[in-house]
Protein backbone atom coordinates (compact mmCIF):
# COMPACT_ATOMS: atom_id res chain seq x y z
CA UNK A 1 0.00 0.00 0.00
CA UNK A 2 1.49 3.60 -0.83
CA UNK A 3 2.38 5.85 2.30
CA UNK A 4 1.38 9.01 1.24
CA UNK A 5 3.02 10.66 3.92
CA UNK A 6 6.17 9.71 2.75
CA UNK A 7 5.71 10.65 -0.72
CA UNK A 8 5.93 14.07 -2.46
CA UNK A 9 3.77 14.41 -5.36
CA UNK A 10 5.34 17.05 -7.94
CA UNK A 11 2.70 18.65 -9.43
CA UNK A 12 1.97 19.72 -12.84
CA UNK A 13 3.50 22.63 -14.25
CA UNK A 14 1.68 25.83 -13.69
CA UNK A 15 1.33 26.72 -17.98
CA UNK A 16 0.10 23.22 -18.57
CA UNK A 17 -2.85 23.57 -15.50
CA UNK A 18 -3.65 27.22 -16.79
CA UNK A 19 -4.28 25.24 -20.34
CA UNK A 20 -5.84 22.71 -18.81
CA UNK A 21 -8.30 24.52 -16.65
CA UNK A 22 -10.04 27.72 -16.38
CA UNK A 23 -8.42 29.45 -13.73
CA UNK A 24 -6.00 32.51 -13.95
CA UNK A 25 -2.27 32.02 -12.81
CA UNK A 26 -3.48 33.70 -9.36
CA UNK A 27 -6.38 31.85 -8.64
CA UNK A 28 -4.17 28.42 -9.31
CA UNK A 29 -1.71 29.84 -6.94
CA UNK A 30 -4.51 30.68 -3.93
CA UNK A 31 -5.81 27.14 -4.30
CA UNK A 32 -2.31 24.98 -4.43
CA UNK A 33 -1.29 27.10 -1.41
CA UNK A 34 -4.55 25.98 -0.09
CA UNK A 35 -4.46 22.07 -0.84
CA UNK A 36 -0.56 21.99 0.29
CA UNK A 37 -1.91 23.53 3.87
CA UNK A 38 -3.96 20.34 3.92
CA UNK A 39 -1.71 18.14 2.21
CA UNK A 40 1.66 18.50 2.89
CA UNK A 41 2.60 15.41 0.67
CA UNK A 42 0.73 16.83 -2.22
CA UNK A 43 -1.72 13.47 -2.03
CA UNK A 44 -4.78 12.82 -0.33
CA UNK A 45 -5.73 9.32 0.01
CA UNK A 46 -9.43 8.50 0.44
CA UNK A 47 -10.00 8.16 4.49
CA UNK A 48 -8.02 11.31 4.82
CA UNK A 49 -10.47 12.79 1.74
CA UNK A 50 -13.49 11.57 3.75
CA UNK A 51 -12.17 13.55 7.54
CA UNK A 52 -12.15 16.72 5.34
CA UNK A 53 -15.08 16.26 3.56
CA UNK A 54 -16.77 15.33 6.73
CA UNK A 55 -15.88 18.61 8.40
CA UNK A 56 -18.97 19.72 6.40
CA UNK A 57 -21.66 17.96 7.61
CA UNK A 58 -21.32 17.28 11.46
CA UNK A 59 -24.96 16.21 11.84
CA UNK A 60 -24.75 13.54 9.69
CA UNK A 61 -22.63 10.35 8.39
CA UNK A 62 -20.73 11.68 5.13
CA UNK A 63 -18.15 9.24 4.26
CA UNK A 64 -19.92 7.22 1.85
CA UNK A 65 -20.69 10.31 -0.23
CA UNK A 66 -17.05 11.27 0.40
CA UNK A 67 -16.20 7.96 -1.00
CA UNK A 68 -18.38 8.37 -4.54
CA UNK A 69 -16.92 12.54 -4.62
CA UNK A 70 -13.13 11.20 -4.33
CA UNK A 71 -13.83 8.37 -7.07
CA UNK A 72 -15.13 11.11 -9.25
CA UNK A 73 -12.04 13.59 -8.50
CA UNK A 74 -9.47 10.38 -8.69
CA UNK A 75 -9.71 10.45 -12.59
CA UNK A 76 -6.52 8.15 -12.75
CA UNK A 77 -8.03 5.23 -10.99
CA UNK A 78 -4.68 5.02 -8.74
CA UNK A 79 -6.37 5.83 -5.07
CA UNK A 80 -4.75 9.35 -4.21
CA UNK A 81 -6.12 12.86 -5.41
CA UNK A 82 -3.38 14.79 -6.43
CA UNK A 83 -3.69 18.31 -6.76
CA UNK A 84 -3.99 18.56 -10.66
CA UNK A 85 -6.93 15.92 -9.93
CA UNK A 86 -8.75 18.29 -7.68
CA UNK A 87 -8.18 21.66 -9.72
CA UNK A 88 -8.71 19.70 -12.84
CA UNK A 89 -12.93 18.42 -11.53
CA UNK A 90 -12.89 21.67 -9.51
CA UNK A 91 -12.75 23.55 -12.68
CA UNK A 92 -15.17 21.51 -14.51
CA UNK A 93 -17.51 22.03 -11.57
CA UNK A 94 -17.17 25.70 -11.06
CA UNK A 95 -16.06 27.07 -14.63
CA UNK A 96 -16.89 23.83 -17.11
CA UNK A 97 -19.57 23.84 -19.74
CA UNK A 98 -23.24 22.78 -18.83
CA UNK A 99 -22.35 19.57 -21.40
CA UNK A 100 -18.96 19.18 -18.99
CA UNK A 101 -20.87 19.44 -15.57
CA UNK A 102 -23.35 17.20 -16.81
CA UNK A 103 -20.65 14.28 -17.44
CA UNK A 104 -18.92 15.07 -14.50
CA UNK A 105 -22.01 14.42 -12.69
CA UNK A 106 -22.91 11.24 -14.70
CA UNK A 107 -19.74 10.31 -13.88
CA UNK A 108 -20.10 10.22 -9.90
CA UNK A 109 -23.51 8.62 -10.29
CA UNK A 110 -22.45 5.60 -12.79
CA UNK A 111 -20.31 4.36 -9.67
CA UNK A 112 -18.69 1.49 -11.59
CA UNK A 113 -18.08 3.12 -14.57
CA UNK A 114 -19.82 1.06 -17.28
CA UNK A 115 -21.75 3.84 -18.90
CA UNK A 116 -25.36 3.59 -17.02
CA UNK A 117 -26.92 4.67 -14.24
CA UNK A 118 -29.24 1.75 -12.48
CA UNK A 119 -31.36 2.05 -9.86
CA UNK A 120 -29.36 0.08 -7.13
CA UNK A 121 -26.55 2.68 -7.88
CA UNK A 122 -28.61 5.52 -8.21
CA UNK A 123 -30.10 4.13 -4.68
CA UNK A 124 -26.67 4.26 -3.28
CA UNK A 125 -25.89 7.56 -4.16
CA UNK A 126 -29.38 8.95 -2.76
CA UNK A 127 -28.80 6.75 0.47
CA UNK A 128 -25.71 8.06 0.92
CA UNK A 129 -26.62 11.93 0.33
CA UNK A 130 -29.68 11.93 3.19
CA UNK A 131 -27.27 10.03 5.62
CA UNK A 132 -24.83 12.92 4.87
CA UNK A 133 -28.10 15.40 5.62
CA UNK A 134 -28.34 13.55 8.88
CA UNK A 135 -31.13 13.02 10.86
CA UNK A 136 -32.11 16.37 11.94
CA UNK A 137 -33.62 17.80 8.88
CA UNK A 138 -36.43 19.27 8.99
CA UNK A 139 -39.27 18.59 7.77
CA UNK A 140 -38.03 14.87 9.27
CA UNK A 141 -37.10 12.48 6.11
CA UNK A 142 -39.60 9.11 6.14
CA UNK A 143 -36.74 6.28 5.14
CA UNK A 144 -38.70 5.75 2.11
CA UNK A 145 -37.80 9.22 0.83
CA UNK A 146 -34.09 7.47 -1.04
CA UNK A 147 -36.06 5.14 -2.92
CA UNK A 148 -38.89 7.31 -3.95
CA UNK A 149 -36.25 10.13 -4.94
CA UNK A 150 -34.97 7.12 -7.07
CA UNK A 151 -38.22 6.27 -8.34
CA UNK A 152 -38.93 9.98 -9.93
CA UNK A 153 -35.08 9.93 -11.22
CA UNK A 154 -36.14 7.37 -13.40
CA UNK A 155 -39.63 8.11 -14.30
CA UNK A 156 -37.94 11.48 -15.36
CA UNK A 157 -34.34 10.09 -17.02
CA UNK A 158 -34.89 6.96 -18.24
CA UNK A 159 -36.50 8.18 -21.79
CA UNK A 160 -36.79 4.41 -23.19
CA UNK A 161 -37.69 2.72 -19.81
CA UNK A 162 -34.78 -0.28 -20.54
CA UNK A 163 -34.45 0.19 -16.50
CA UNK A 164 -31.17 2.37 -16.75
CA UNK A 165 -30.44 5.64 -17.40
CA UNK A 166 -27.90 6.29 -20.42
CA UNK A 167 -25.37 9.84 -21.03
CA UNK A 168 -27.73 10.57 -23.30
CA UNK A 169 -30.91 10.44 -21.58
CA UNK A 170 -29.24 12.29 -18.52
CA UNK A 171 -28.12 15.12 -21.05
CA UNK A 172 -31.37 15.30 -23.08
CA UNK A 173 -33.60 15.26 -19.64
CA UNK A 174 -30.99 17.35 -17.90
CA UNK A 175 -31.13 20.47 -20.73
CA UNK A 176 -34.90 19.94 -21.49
CA UNK A 177 -35.15 20.97 -17.52
CA UNK A 178 -34.87 24.21 -16.37
CA UNK A 179 -34.64 24.24 -12.91
CA UNK A 180 -31.41 21.97 -13.63
CA UNK A 181 -30.49 24.11 -16.08
CA UNK A 182 -30.11 27.12 -13.87
CA UNK A 183 -28.63 24.73 -10.91
CA UNK A 184 -25.40 24.42 -13.06
CA UNK A 185 -25.04 28.03 -13.41
CA UNK A 186 -24.79 28.82 -10.16
CA UNK A 187 -21.40 28.10 -9.39
CA UNK A 188 -20.38 29.18 -12.15
CA UNK A 189 -17.65 32.61 -10.52
CA UNK A 190 -17.62 31.08 -6.60
CA UNK A 191 -13.64 31.63 -6.87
Amino acid sequence: ELELSAVRHQPEGLERLLARTKFTKKELQSLYRGFKSECPSGLVDEETFKLIYSQFFPQGDASTYAHFLFDAFDADRNGALCFQDFVIGLSVLLRGTVHQKLKWAFNLYDINKDGYITKEEMLEIMKSIYDMMGRCTYPTLQDSAPAEHVELFFQKMDRNGDGVVTFEEFLETCQKDEDIMSSMQIFENVI
